[in-house]
């Protein structure tokens, strides 16, 4: 039905000649969408952690905490084993890698799977965040509204960013930092043409936010800036970098997987019990964490002391640092846990908390010293985007998603001075971000225009098949008469399985024609071993990259040991140039 629903609409697109403007009409449907699915995941989890909760406070030293993350991690696993078959992808290493690798295709199954394993795991109290379920979520509401319609990759790789943006905006009530996010992250590029499409989803997906659901993930309470203040802004920026960068090592770390010599369930179990052990010793790593977080907003430090063993021993200003410290590295343990034992969420919310109670600890240290007072609720709030700008390498979406959840632009310079410190020292350790530093240097993905569009040319079309091969025994007298009716520079020299042996070169040639030639000279004579062999099926990357290394102009290729013709560096640049015009013809819906 969909299918055919699909074709008709594509059917009316074409005769009524309005592919300009088709791309609007698709990014309100994904934004629309998308807000309904961060809204039901919003409010299904707030709902599961309010009943665990409720729980909780019901039994002697909230014992309960130890095993509920245990039982929504084992659910989450086996929803994906035995309903999903496997097919989930988590993470939005995956977005980039479906973009990249498989022209903007994801499963439709990511529609739904996401919203259900994330609530589970989530909801009953795994330390991990619902902002990447989400994001994974308006991606593949994007990528399928695009199949259904037979969109090319890149307007799909459009739709897929307008509903991440959706998504992050539907939460946050940040139309501006959904637009950000989608646009450093997964597309990594501004223009305008691509600007307006993720624009008008992300106010779609805010809008519908506010109409069926309006509360909001924690409020803001901010004063204005002081110059006093300043150094320790700076202070601020310069662990931000520092915890970006341990963070982005240890959930790197921990989400690849604990326990992996056991079997998933048992993974999760184990997991999920390690986990609840330290919920029970931190109980502000339940869940997302925005509970506690919007409490200390607020001004109510004394709320960390609920549920905890050290309850006494906080009333010391000292000992609470000490504990609020904790807070800050223990965070990201408690997510790489849950990801690493099965769980589904990202650590997108655990960074905000960990910035969050990295502020607060500059501030409340700063303050029990007597030196000045700082407003912690600032410092909260700015520690927040240093954090995010460090780990995700994206210090507009973290200056502009804390500005509008501040409801205003008093703390901007604050923001700009943190956020940017925080991404220098990150850049320092780590070219690229959490997301695509695995891709890189583990997947050979690359970010960066240059890269993707090398990725749509396939080695194939580029190959030349129009080559005379010859032997190694050939006499030279027999290869000049060849020479004379032949146009071609190189020649590959094969034996009679086809196995390349050498090749011979136009230079090479040039050097011996003035020498006498004898009937016992042969090919042997004048063939070289080329500088470097294209393996059949490698990226196009890879062999551009070969190119300039070597500073030749032609390669020869082989498939299973045997050689198959030329690449042309002419050609491939050729071909490049092609791509460039249609992507650039695809990206401008103004100009159709």
């Amino acid at each position: 039905m969909l299918k055919s629903l699909g074709y008709k609409i594509t059917r009316w697109r074409l005769n009524r000649a309005t592919q300009r403007n088709f791309l609007i009409y698709c990014s309100v449907a994904v934004g629309l969408i998308g807000g309904l699915a961060a809204v039901a995941l919003k409010f299904l989890v707030h709902v599961m952690e309010d009943v665990s909760r409720n729980i909780s406070s019901h039994l002697p030293f909230h014992i309960i905490y130890v095993f509920l993350p245990a039982f929504g991690i084992l659910l989450t696993v086996a929803w994906q084993h035995i309903v999903n078959r496997d097919k989930m992808q988590k993470g939005i290493g995956n977005i980039l890698i479906n973009i990249k690798k498989n022209q903007a295709n994801i499963r439709s199954n990511n529609i739904y799977s996401h919203l259900i394993t994330s609530s589970l795991t989530v909801g009953f109290g795994g330390s991990s965040g619902l902002e990447a379920p989400i994001v994974c979520t308006g991606a593949a509401i994007g990528s399928n509204f695009g199949r259904m319609f037979n969109l090319s990759p890149y307007e799909k790789t459009v739709l897929i960013a307008a509903g991440a943006s959706a998504g992050i905006a539907a939460v946050f009530n940040s139309p501006i930092a959904g637009v950000l996010f989608a646009l450093e992250i997964l597309i990594g590029e501004i223009t305008i043409p691509t600007f307006i499409p993720l624009l008008i989803a992300s106010a779609t997906g805010v809008v519908v936010a506010k109409v069926l659901y309006s509360r909001q993930l924690f409020h803001l309470v901010t004063e204005g800036w002081v110059m006093g203040a300043l150094p320790f802004y700076i202070i601020l920026g310069l662990l931000s970098g520092w915890v970006a960068v341990y963070i982005t090592k240890v959930a790197g770390k921990l989400e690849k997987g604990i326990f992996l010599k056991q079997n998933r369930y048992v993974r999760a179990i184990g997991g999920g019990l390690l986990l609840g052990v330290i919920i029970m010793v931190f109980p502000a790593l339940f869940g997302e964490g925005y509970h506690y977080l919007q409490e200390i907003l607020n001004g109510n430090i004394e709320v960390l002391k609920d549920e905890t063993f050290f309850s006494e021993w906080l009333s010391n200003p000292w000992l609470m640092l000490l504990f609020i410290a904790a807070l800050v590295l223990t965070k990201i343990i408690a997510a790489g846990v849950t990801i690493g034992s099965g769980g589904n969420g990202g650590t997108f919310a655990p960074t905000m908390f960990t910035g969050a109670f990295l502020g607060l600890f500059v501030a409340f240290g700063v303050n029990q010293t007597g030196i000045i007072h700082l407003s912690t609720s600032n410092f909260i709030a700015v520690g927040m985007a240093g954090a995010l700008s460090g780990v995700l390498h994206a210090p507009l979406t973290a200056i502009f998603l804390i500005a509008e959840i501040t409801g205003g632009y008093v703390l901007f310079i604050p923001l700009m001075i943190v956020s940017a410190i925080s991404y220098i020292i990150s850049r320092m350790f780590s070219e690229h971000n959490m997301y695509w530093h695995e891709l890189v240097h583990e997947k050979n993905i690359h970010p960066g225009q240059d890269h993707s569009m090398l990725a749509q040319i396939t080695l194939d079309s580029v190959i030349n098949r129009q080559f005379i091969p010859v032997t190694s025994h050939m006499p030279i007298k027999e290869f000049y008469s060849i020479l004379s009716t032949s146009h071609a520079n190189i020649f590959p020299v094969v034996d009679h399985d086809g196995v390349l042996e050498g090749v011979v070169l136009m230079d090479e040639v040039r050097k011996h024609l003035l020498n006498v030639i004898k009937d016992s000279d042969t090919i042997t004579d004048i063939m070289v071993a080329p500088p470097a062999v294209v393996a059949y099926g490698e990226p196009v990357s890879h062999v551009m990259d070969l190119f300039d290394q070597f500073d030749v102009w032609q390669l020869p290729v082989i498939k299973e040991g045997r050689f198959v013709g030329f690449i042309s560096k002419s050609a491939l640049l050729a071909k490049y140039r092609d791509v460039i015009i249609s992507q650039h013809h695809q990206a401008d819906i103004f100009a159709r």
